[in-house]
Formats: C-alpha cells, structure tokens, sequence
C-alpha cells in the first residue's frame, strides 16, 4: 500500500508539474514590454520601441516559444481569464516579431501584406498546435469562442499603428484582466484624436472599431450607442456634452484610422 501511495502522489505530481509549466503571469512579456513600451504623456497611447525589440529578439522568441508549446488540450483546461489572457498577449507578441520581419524601413504594418493576403492573413507562427495567422486568434480563437462576450479586447490587441489602442507595457493576465481591460478601454476614450465630441453638429466622432465591429458592442449592450453611454465621461469634456452622450442623444460619425507605425520617434 505504501509503494502505490508513493506511486500515486508521484504521478500526480507529475500531473501538476505539467499543468503550472505555463507562466501564466507572464513575466517574460512583461519585461520585454517595460523595456520597449511608453505611456505618452497624456496616458493615451504608448509609443514603441522596435529597435531596442529587435535587439532583444532572441529574448522575444523565447517567450513567443513559450506560446507555441502550449497544446490545445492544455489551453482548454484553463479558465477563460486564462485563455484571454494567453490569447490578448499571444496577439500582441506575433504582432510585434511581424513587424521586426520588416524593420527597419517599415512605415505601416500594412506594407507587409499584399494585394492577394493582408498581414492579419499570413500563417507564421504555430499556436494551439496549428499554424496559425494574427485574424485566428483575434476573429477566431477570441471572438470566436462560444463565450465571447467581451467587446473591451479591441481596446486591448494591438495592430502596431497609431489609430490602434495602445500596446500597454505590461503583460494581460487572468488577476488582473478585468482591471486592465477597463482601463485600456477608458485611456483609449479619453484619446480626442481618435474620439471627440462636437456641439456643433451634436456628433460623437468615434473610432471605426466601433464600426467595424458594431456587432460585439451591441450584443453586449443592444446598441452601441448605449454600450458607448457607460463612458459618457471619458468621451466628453463638458457636463451638457457628458449627459447627450450618457443618454445616447447624439449621432455618431467615425474618424480617420492612421495605419502608420506606432513606432517611437
């Protein structure tokens, strides 16, 4: 009895070795992102450093290593912060190592697609045990999953240009997703480049995200009027302006994206 005891609690160590081999803080992508990464001064944006990534690749590789060697079994295991998480920054990583394919000289992560395949298309890294392109995991792995139910991810992947959100420099984890999701969300709202209100027309001008994917906000909240009215103060600068927004008394128009590298200068 005692050999099988020994036995058993072996195996499950074993077991439970395997199952917390991934860092789920991912530290390795926090200190990249701290290095490489900066709040502008307003705490809008974030400017990036891919010099000082390139640099560093062997340390980026290492980490985007870590990502690939997760199986699908094991990521089905996880709970969804979990999987989120994992997803958030796997997006964010292969993001960046696309754009070092190209760096120096690249002004726009789109000068790395084609007439026939967008970069969001090109199969260059293996995730979940399949070889996967940046839309798998943003349309199909995040928003694809059967409980999918959080539009604030647009606020928190990163396309490596200017009219994105910002590349927040630090990693997204299960403890504190909710946290940074939100304020992802509010720092990117309070941007007046990409998202203003004018009294003269009584017009919120608003990302195209909120655009392109209309559907994830209004299955959120019904409308995306009404899931833009819980940030009625992060949009607006004026009390009357706070309250038509808050009450969905405003029409929305939609401002210009800048697809140039979110790079520092």
């Amino acid at each position: 009895m005692k050999l099988a005891t020994i036995l058993l609690a072996g195996a499950l160590a074993l077991v439970s070795t395997a199952a917390d081999a991934f860092d789920h803080t991912h530290a390795a992508w926090t200190a990249q992102l701290a290095r490489h990464v900066a709040w502008n001064a307003e705490g809008t944006t974030t400017s990036i450093d891919y010099a000082g990534f390139a640099r560093d690749r062997a340390a980026l590789k290492a980490y985007l290593d870590t990502l690939s060697a997760v199986t699908r079994a094991e990521f089905d295991g996880w709970a969804k912060p979990d999987r989120d998480a994992f997803l958030i920054n796997a997006y964010n990583a292969f993001t960046v190592e696309l754009v070092l394919t190209g760096y120096p000289g690249l002004k726009s992560i789109r000068d790395l697609g084609s007439l026939l395949r967008s970069p969001w298309k090109q199969r260059f890294f293996v995730l979940l045990g399949e070889q996967r392109h940046l839309d798998d995991v943003e349309h199909g792995l995040l928003r694809g999953a059967p409980d999918f139910d959080e539009p604030r991810i647009h606020f928190a992947v990163n396309c490596a240009s200017i009219g994105c959100p910002a590349l927040r420099p630090e990693a997204f984890t299960a403890a504190a997703l909710e946290a940074q999701l939100e304020d992802q969300t509010r720092r990117f709202l309070r941007d007046r480049t990409r998202n203003r209100y004018s009294a003269a027309s009584a017009s919120l001008y608003v990302s195209p995200i909120f655009d392109w994917y209309s559907d994830d906000f209004e299955r959120a909240a019904g409308s995306v009027e009404a899931w833009i009215a819980r940030y009625a103060t992060e949009l607006a600068d004026i009390p009357e302006a706070r309250s038509r927004i808050g009450r969905g008394a405003v029409s929305l128009a939609w401002t210009d994206y800048d697809w140039r590298l979110n790079g520092s200068r």
